[in-house]
């Protein structure tokens, strides 16, 4: 699987004397049709440092299989890790500060967690007025199943003082010249939840470099900024980390206010769980339909629950029904549910079974009258 460095590498001396990073990017924000090894067809979101979004046309399976999910970069992507070097450091507040290799995480009791990985700003480009960052459509999200020891297990491991508040992660991004690093932290609650991950395989394999070979965080439910790449060091303290992706970056004001608005930093949050989104995979936009029976693909991605909520709570359960109290659009059968996603004036109802020879996903077949 490629890196920007080997696409760097393998263009010609002649073209990259004719692009400077202004084109590079302006390039990438007109779609250039130059594909990354291991991601064809993804769209290129910017070559800096290599973002790349899934066409909606690509959501149509539960699970995102690897070569279609999303790639979200802050920094360069390492050129190269020798696994047998790699080593995990956890200091801080812990009893005992540890070292660990590939082959002691995988001494460690394995968990699986089926996660939707969203970028905080995936749909920016819809926005109005426009905001500045990576101009995402629809597709800077994915499903896939993580899998690796808990990060609960190793901060046991190595014995939490009553200190340590909040745990902070830096991966092995390559910095350059004056960006400031990619450093992030989560609260030792979500650190401490079962499900949050220090993971090795995705989807059944090991990760891929580009999804932060040879291990990642995985923080189920929250935006993908809280899922550190190419993790190197899980860092305790009685505080969160400091710096540009902790505050100003990633946070959300407490209150409304106006496009442009400045807000105090005091009075704003950090980004945690996101809420939830639904689209048309398939028939795509613009789709010009013949009238009769039609295959609807859809699918939305949950919204999860903040620390100290439980994923059942009411308080969950009311965002995702509305305010009639019935989840809108909805047919239950068999004990299921199943989101219709159709518009008003098209009628139709939710399949609760998937159409044969059809990948797994939600599927509503209507009629276009």
């Amino acid at each position: 699987m490629g890196t920007r460095r080997e696409f760097l590498k393998t263009a010609s001396a002649g073209a990259l004397a004719a692009l400077t990073a202004q084109s590079l990017l302006g390039a990438a924000a007109e779609q250039a049709p130059i594909s990354v090894p291991g991601k064809d067809g993804l769209i290129v979101r910017s070559y800096r440092f290599l973002d790349l979004e899934m066409p909606v046309e690509f959501m149509t399976d539960w699970i995102t299989p690897v070569p279609h999910f999303f790639v979200r970069n802050h920094m360069l992507e390492p050129a190269e890790i020798d696994a047998k070097e790699w080593k995990l450091a956890i200091s801080g507040e812990v009893e005992r500060p540890l070292s660990l290799t590939l082959t002691d995480l995988a001494k460690v009791p394995v968990h699986s967690v089926t996660n939707t990985l969203e970028c905080a700003g995936n749909g920016r480009s819809l926005q109005s007025p426009k905001v500045p960052g990576i101009q995402w459509g629809k597709g800077a999200v994915g499903n896939a199943q993580f899998s690796g020891p808990s990060l609960k297990s190793l901060l046991e491991k190595a014995g939490l003082k009553d200190t340590g508040k909040h745990v902070v992660f830096r991966g092995l991004d390559v910095v350059p010249g004056k960006v400031p690093p990619f450093i992030r932290s989560i609260p030792i609650e979500k650190a401490m939840d079962g499900d949050t991950l220090v993971a090795t395989r995705m989807n059944g394999a090991a990760l891929t470099p580009h999804h932060g070979y040879p291990a990642r965080v995985i923080t189920p439910g929250w935006a993908g900024a809280a899922s550190c790449k190419w993790l190197a060091e899980i860092t305790v303290q009685a505080k969160p980390a400091d710096g540009n992706f902790m505050l100003p970056g990633y946070r959300m004001p407490n209150q409304p206010v106006k496009p442009g608005e400045a807000v105090k930093p005091e009075d704003t949050h950090s980004v945690t769980g996101l809420t939830v989104k639904s689209l048309i995979a398939s028939p795509s936009d613009g789709a010009k339909l013949k009238p009769g029976a039609q295959l609807v693909r859809s699918t939305f991605q949950p919204m999860a629950a903040p620390v100290g909520i439980p994923r059942n709570s009411e308080k969950i359960r009311r965002s995702m029904r509305g305010d009639s109290g019935a989840m809108p659009g909805s047919q239950r059968r068999a004990g299921t549910t199943r989101s219709c996603l159709a518009p008003p004036t098209v009628r139709g109802e939710c399949s609760p079974t998937r159409p044969s020879g059809t990948p797994a996903g939600i599927f509503i077949t209507l009629v276009i009258r």
